[in-house]
């Protein structure tokens, strides 16, 4: 999972086990480990879409029927809004990882195929 923040903005990119996993009711969770304490970041399945950071935690509820339609079709994200404490709205898009179009190092294998691949 590729998580990137921006202000406001989360966006949050799966491979496809990653999202077959939260199909199959499971939570995808990973982390980025700092000097004095870990980013934990987790998308799971949930009954609405929520988000939360609570103690270096970053939650991102997804609504369980959206997750199925998501998986099972050739949708590419899901996108939701929250507002924070302070009024703002934070957006948040998850999304389906696609192959880069160039060759790069980075280990693509689990990525989903590319759509536009057929315009190079």
């Amino acid at each position: 999972m590729k998580l990137r923040i921006k202000g406001n903005t989360l966006r949050m990119r799966l491979s496809e086990p990653e999202v077959n996993m939260l199909a199959e009711g499971k939570s995808v969770v990973d982390k980025t480990e700092f000097p004095s304490a870990d980013l934990v970041y987790k998308i799971e399945p949930w009954e609405g879409n929520s988000a939360d950071f609570e103690e270096g935690m970053l939650r991102i509820g997804l609504n369980k029927d959206e997750i199925n339609v998501w998986a099972e079709t050739d949708q590419v994200s899901i996108s939701m809004e929250s507002t924070s404490k302070s009024g703002n709205i934070l957006s948040i898009l998850v999304e389906k990882d696609f192959k880069c179009l160039t060759v790069r190092p980075e280990d693509e294998s689990e990525m989903y195929p590319n759509p536009n691949k057929h315009h190079c």
